[in-house]
């Protein structure tokens, strides 16, 4: 039952056109080892704890980020607490300097509580990080993020971006299931969950194989890599994958792009989109939801280019090239729908 870990996905001296022009179109995850090992947050994450925190709290401007913490017993997992009408840990707003200091406390203990700054934007937290931290496989416009803890556990869920993970300080494990292993991870509510998208329920290292009986068909399919300091992850959209923190003090800065979560428009959300045909959709019968199926496969999933060149340009509409103000004409009328 225990995956494999897929050594053929792993890449050595990427550079931005082994990037965009073979891993990218493969949609396949990719390690890339010593990614950014040459950063100087990586130099100092390898020197020692104290290295790393003294050059973070250096860029600190005092904005405070989004922190958890569970307790003990938690062992790190974020998850819901038992009656599924909340989570099992606290939210705060802290400093990155005061999230620092609180988990070096925590260097010594036994069993401390578990503690995390998750998706904190670097420009606005940590300004001038990025620019001695560098990224040029991607657009400069694309904001890093930070994320810093000790042991943490989130598990499988899933991104509509494009995902660069790099490891600052740390090990971190990354458990990847195939888009269509869905079926088999048992997700939790698409618009209630503790990690900002929807998660599966399964406690992946103790499964529950009565309430859970396929997750060992997910497990089949999953990849496993663990990550070191200067290593990073290409995570493509709608793959599944469970991040574990290993370790006192874990740090990774991320890259979101293409996506509702790279994005400021937030209409642009697949996730959204399910949820409204779901409101539409899922009390019909089965052959009327099957018929349905036909269209979007016709319409958008199985769609090839130039597909529908039969009609003229001019009348093509949405499923033609589209203007900004074409666009956005057609999201206000659907908001106007949704209104009426």
């Amino acid at each position: 039952m225990n995956p494999i870990t897929q050594a053929k996905s792993e890449w050595f001296e990427v550079d931005h056109r082994v990037f965009n022009e073979e891993i990218i179109p493969r949609h396949k995850p990719a390690v890339l080892r010593g990614f950014v090992k040459h950063w100087p947050a990586v130099q100092h994450g390898l020197a020692s704890a104290e290295a790393i925190c003294a050059y973070l709290k250096s860029f600190d401007n005092g904005t405070q980020v989004n922190a958890i913490m569970t307790r003990p017993e938690e062992q790190g997992r974020v998850f819901y607490n038992e009656g599924m009408n909340g989570f099992n840990f606290l939210r705060n707003k802290l400093s990155i300097s005061a999230i620092i200091d609180q988990l070096s406390r925590y260097l010594d203990g036994k069993n401390p509580p578990c503690l995390a700054a998750q998706s904190a934007k670097i420009p606005e937290c940590l300004p001038g990080f990025e620019k001695e931290n560098q990224l040029p496989v991607l657009d400069p416009d694309i904001a890093p993020r930070i994320w810093i803890g000790n042991t943490i556990t989130v598990p499988a869920h899933v991104d509509d971006a494009n995902n660069i993970a790099c490891v600052i300080s740390g090990k971190r494990r990354f458990t990847l299931f195939p888009p269509d292993q869905v079926e088999n991870l048992y997700i939790g509510p698409l618009d209630y969950n503790p990690a900002g998208a929807p998660i599966s329920m399964v406690r992946a290292h103790d499964p529950d194989l009565k309430r859970f009986p396929n997750y060992p068909k997910a497990l089949e399919k999953a990849q496993v890599f663990e990550l070191l300091p200067g290593d990073a992850l290409y995570i493509p959209p709608v793959w599944w994958h469970q991040v574990e923190s290993i370790g006192k003090l874990n740090i990774l800065v991320n890259y979101w792009w293409g996506g509702s979560l790279g994005s400021t428009d937030k209409t642009n959300g697949p996730i959204e989109c399910l949820m409204h045909c779901l409101l539409n959709m899922k009390d019909l019968p089965i052959e009327t939801r099957a018929a349905w199926g036909s269209l979007f496969n016709h319409y958008i999933f199985h769609a090839q280019p130039n597909q529908f060149d039969y009609i003229p340009e001019n009348r093509q509409g949405v499923l033609g090239k589209l203007s900004d103000d074409q666009i956005e004409a057609i999201k206000s009328g659907l908001i106007q729908k949704l209104r009426d």
